[in-house]
């Protein structure tokens, strides 16, 4: 008999294994966001860890992270508060349902363990918790999880989960009294093999993993100091195969390829919440704005933060400049204290809602000011060039004058050009992008030149061709005036023109 009612009960709902294959492999398609998975549910324990007393207020959060590219593995370890073994298959067998919800944790939706799932055979989850005399063990199946994934008769996402998990208890031995481990085990080669790459791994988590400011940027402490005014930083102790502590990769120099550039100014901005409060802090480090700073500097771009933690990458907000390429040439950050102001499932973006959009539109005034430092960097940096293109032009052409091989008129004319060029310096130095400091410099330089070009016009020029019959003299001077007229290098005109001379005198 057909039922009459319409509505669906619970005996209704099937949830697909299908989306297993969305948490494990489709929703990360950068290998190293599972970095930031484990390391941002490392901090969340260690914080749980602070709340119960298991760590001390100066106890450092530990997260250790070792590479073997030989068995092809890695593990990841904090020394947070770990999950007893009772609460063990409820908390990592739940997907979706974390208890992290409606709490002050960073992640909340239950879907990030499995993040390195795609990526290798394998996947661990070990825990002791305080107290405990064994260590328990939870293995994801990735090669089972394939298989059921393919096989249309293999049931619905509980039956697959029961078949690809293993969970046993072992004794804890010599393992510290508390910890939670994650091994990635039987890593699918990738095109860099990044996750087992020690200096990609560095460079990532030194950008997204909430650990320190290094000594090398000095103002790192003027943004700690701001950061934790409005609240902890739960900044962790994070190293890799029992390296040095990972800092942040900002230091007071930039590399910008073949040249540098210096940090000289700071801006500190606190933002308000639509209805009050304080919706986020942010930091932006000004510097020359000599161009767009290289991706291996790893500060390039506006970051943003939740929770100390990086969500997405450095284009997460080009929107707040008026050209694109601006925030290529900046450097800063935005921490993100609002809870309204909601990271995606990927945490590459945010969901949009109104508190996101009002981040964004109190940050594009600050886009606007970087834009016009990067425009005026750019113009004085163009009138220094026209500048210093004057200076060589002048030079090059005085040192030819006093050479003394050219005809007098072609002199004369050389004097002329010499008079040019001073007066495009002069039109430099009034130019609005050039800096008060600069001026006095670009006057001194300019009087110089003057000094210069009266000594040359002044001196009395020995003639460089008297060892040439007199009848012949003009000819070589008219051919030396057609060397440096068709030469497009004045430079190698006149060594030329040297060469010819000392012919002529051996």
């Amino acid at each position: 008999m057909a039922r009459e009612d319409t509505n669906p009960t619970a005996h209704d709902v099937r949830v697909g294994k299908d989306l297993l294959e969305l948490v494990s492999s489709a929703m990360y398609v950068e290998p190293l966001t599972a970095y930031r998975e484990y390391l941002q549910n490392a901090a969340d324990s260690i914080d749980e860890a602070h709340r119960l007393g298991l760590l001390a207020d100066g106890d450092a959060g530990r997260v250790e992270v070792f590479l073997d590219q030989g068995a092809r593995m890695v593990r990841i370890r904090d020394n947070g508060a770990a999950i007893p073994r009772g609460e063990v298959i409820d908390r990592l067998l739940a997907l979706g349902g974390s208890s992290k919800r409606g709490t002050e944790a960073r992640g909340f939706r239950g879907v990030g363990r499995l993040a390195a799932l795609g990526y290798a055979q394998y996947l661990t989850f070990r825990t002791r918790a305080q107290g405990e005399d064994v260590v328990t063990e939870v293995t994801w199946d990735g090669r089972r999880l394939r298989t059921a994934l393919a096989d249309n008769g293999s049931g619905d996402l509980a039956s697959v989960v029961a078949a690809v998990v293993d969970v046993r208890v072992v004794p804890a031995g010599d393992q510290p009294e508390r910890f939670f481990e994650v091994e990635i085990g039987r890593i699918a080669r990738q095109r860099g093999d990044r996750l087992l790459d020690p200096t990609a791994v560095e460079g990532y988590l030194s950008q997204v993993a909430p650990v320190p400011f290094s000594s090398e940027f000095h103002h790192g402490t003027a943004i700690a100091d701001a950061l934790h005014a409005a609240g902890p930083l739960g900044e962790l102790e994070v190293t890799i195969d029992g390296g040095p502590p990972i800092t942040r990769p900002h230091r007071d120099t930039i590399p910008l390829g073949g040249s540098s550039t210096e940090i000289r100014e700071l801006t500190l901005i606190e933002l308000p919440g639509v209805d009050g409060g304080l919706a986020a802090v942010g930091w932006f480090a000004h510097h020359d704005y000599k161009g767009a700073i290289p991706a291996a500097a790893l500060v390039k771009g506006v970051r943003v933060r939740v929770g100390n933690i990086q969500v997405g990458d450095q284009t997460i907000l080009e929107q707040i400049f008026p050209e694109d390429r601006f925030n290529s040439w900046t450097v800063g950050e935005v921490h993100v204290l609002d809870r309204r102001i909601v990271p995606n499932g990927r945490r590459d973006e945010f969901e949009a809602n109104a508190h996101h959009a009002n981040l964004v539109n109190q940050l594009s005034p600050i886009g606007r000011d970087i834009a016009r430092r990067c425009r005026t960097s750019s113009a004085r940096r163009s009138k220094l060039r026209e500048f210093d293109l004057a200076v060589v032009d002048a030079a090059e052409r005085m040192a030819v004058i006093e050479q003394g091989a050219m005809s007098m008129g072609a002199q004369a004319a050389e004097m002329g050009r010499v008079g040019q060029a001073i007066a495009r310096m002069r039109k430099v130095v009034e130019a609005e992008a050039v800096e008060e400091g600069l001026r006095g410099d670009m006057l001194a330089t300019i009087k110089g030149i003057e000094a210069e070009l009266s000594r040359v016009c002044a001196g009395t020029t020995v003639d460089p061709l008297d060892m040439v019959a007199e009848d012949k003299r003009d000819a070589y001077r008219q051919v030396f005036n057609l060397i440096y007229e068709c030469s497009v290098n004045r430079v190698a005109a006149k060594s030329l023109v040297d060469k010819i001379i000392q012919r002529l005198a051996a």
